[in-house]
């Protein structure tokens, strides 16, 4: 006897829901069972991303080595961790004093990361530095400062932990990058050079040491929204302004928990490469491959209502 109609989309739902639930449990088992035992570096963990990717790992029993600028916030990170987790199934977390805009202090670090374990299994670079200025208001020691922050300090510390990788033939690093790595907007300018710088680096670098069996991912997304209050209503746009428009249409960034997730996929899969964005920047991406000229128009008009550049960053 065939089942009615008006039964069948209803049990088609509560199926594929269970499918669904019982294919996020499995990854998340997964997801912990692959980092367990692994030794894991993460820059800036005091940051919103840093804790959240410090919580994913410390929980899937990884070797954490948590890198900061304050030691304070660092044991906080680290007491927040070790309180909620069972001693027995984790590691406690080792914590050293990372600082990219201190580049002289930079051989010392990468020697106190390395003798943790003694080798370095994941490296996540999640450190960076925003900047947002006229080009001519930008002096030379402020670009300075954000190369190192940005670009620098992060291959420094790859560079220092690759021998360790190529000599067991294994390691995973990970770029969190920004979209403006791969798309430079208005009052960016230092930021958006600083990431296109990495995320050259890491791309010639994923070339070089492929042979070695050492992944390379890069990470891209949009800027960090970390606020868990409503968003403000704005006032009307002005009609006919095409930023406007766009900026409507768009979302208001990334959440950390949502960025941490997909770092712990991309080290889970070894992706080489995400973009983690709405659908104006990937729009905006392509428009810069195949019609440059209309996106250059876009963005300059945007300049006077910069409402698309905001949005875009």
């Amino acid at each position: 006897m065939s089942l009615p109609s008006v039964v069948v989309l209803p049990l088609l739902i509560v199926v594929a829901a269970g499918v669904y639930y019982i294919y996020n449990e499995v990854m998340q088992f997964m997801s912990k069972s692959l980092v367990r035992n692994k030794v894991v570096v993460i820059t800036d963990a005091v940051s919103g991303v840093g804790t959240e990717c410090a919580h994913l790992f410390h929980k899937g029993g990884a070797r954490l080595i948590l890198c900061g600028t304050s030691w304070d916030k660092l044991e906080s990170l680290y007491d927040s961790l070790t309180n909620d987790t069972d001693p027995r199934e984790t590691f406690a977390p080792k914590l050293v004093i990372l600082d990219f805009s201190d580049m002289d202090s930079m051989e010392d670090v990468v020697a106190e990361v390395v003798e943790c374990y003694g080798c370095v299994d994941v490296l996540i670079c999640n450190s960076s530095m925003k900047l947002k200025a006229p080009v001519q208001s930008v002096s030379l020691d402020q670009d300075r400062n954000i190369m190192d922050i940005n670009y620098f300090g992060p291959s420094t510390l790859a560079k220092g932990v690759l021998p360790t990788m190529i000599s067991r033939r294994s390691g995973h690093i990970v770029l969190v990058n920004s979209i403006q790595g791969r798309l430079a907007v208005p009052f960016r300018s230092s930021f958006a050079a600083s990431k296109h710088a990495a995320q050259a680096f890491f791309d010639c670098l994923r070339a070089e040491v492929e042979e070695y069996g050492i992944v390379v991912s890069t990470i891209s997304h949009t800027f960090i929204n970390a606020s868990e209050l409503p968003p403000v209503e704005e006032p009307a746009p002005k009609p006919n302004t095409l930023s406007a428009f766009i900026a409507k249409q768009m979302t208001h960034g990334v959440r950390p928990a949502v960025l941490a997730n997909e770092i712990m996929q991309t080290v889970n899969r070894k992706r080489k490469e995400v973009v983690l964005a709405h659908p104006i920047p990937w729009v905006a991406l392509y428009l810069r491959s195949l019609l440059p000229s209309f996106l250059f128009a876009v963005l300059g008009a945007g300049v006077k209502d910069s409402a698309l550049a905001e949005q875009l960053q």
